[in-house]
């Protein structure tokens, strides 16, 4: 017997990290051809574009005029009756604007028909009423508004939230600032 054949071992060892190192090669060369070939550390290309300039402009910053007011426009909930002075032929003044709009209340549903137990969702305006915690009331057919159990927080002039009743029929729903005693319009969904 030879002395390689009287260590098995070792031999498979050396034999392993011949393969490991052979392989790390192969496995080095490949990503050294990949880079080249993408251009990953070309100094060339990131030398052309710094010649160039910069690439992006960033202006300096200005004072801006703030908006006062709702950022979301709602179609209002319903058409006032304005009509023409007979003797001057001017429009009328509407009389829905002319009663104090920043205190008023508008409200619009996300759906006009939809399934019991399904959500609804409401959204509204409340100009002056930043911070107000509103109370959702509902009213079923030939009965009396009555607190439903969900609130809504005016953040930003606007509220948004949803509902969620098995109730069938046509349903009316508005919201109450009940510090205030300000309510918005009372929207009709059906519900079936």
């Amino acid at each position: 017997m030879s002395d390689s054949e009287d260590k098995p071992v070792a031999n498979g060892l050396i034999a392993l990290v011949a393969v490991a190192v052979v392989v790390g090669l192969l496995a080095g060369i490949a990503i050294l051809i990949g880079t080249k070939v993408m251009g990953v550390g070309d100094s060339s290309a990131s030398s052309d574009e710094t010649a160039g300039g910069a690439s992006l402009y960033l202006p300096d910053p200005s004072e801006t005029e703030r908006q006062d007011g709702p950022l979301v426009t709602l179609p209002e909930a319903e058409s006032s009756e304005q009509g023409t002075d007979e003797k001057t032929g001017k429009a009328k003044p509407d009389k829905k604007k002319s009663e104090k709009p920043k205190d008023q209340i508008t409200l619009s549903p996300g759906a006009s028909q939809v399934t019991p137990g399904e959500e609804l969702y409401l959204s509204g305006v409340y100009p002056t009423g930043e911070g107000a915690v509103l109370d959702i009331e509902i009213r079923l057919e030939g009965q009396s508004w009555r607190e439903f159990p969900v609130d809504v927080s005016v953040s930003g002039a606007t509220f948004t939230t949803y509902v969620i009743t098995s109730q069938v029929g046509r349903i009316q729903w508005r919201v109450v600032d009940k510090e205030r005693n300000l309510k918005s319009n009372a929207i009709s969904v059906t519900y079936g």
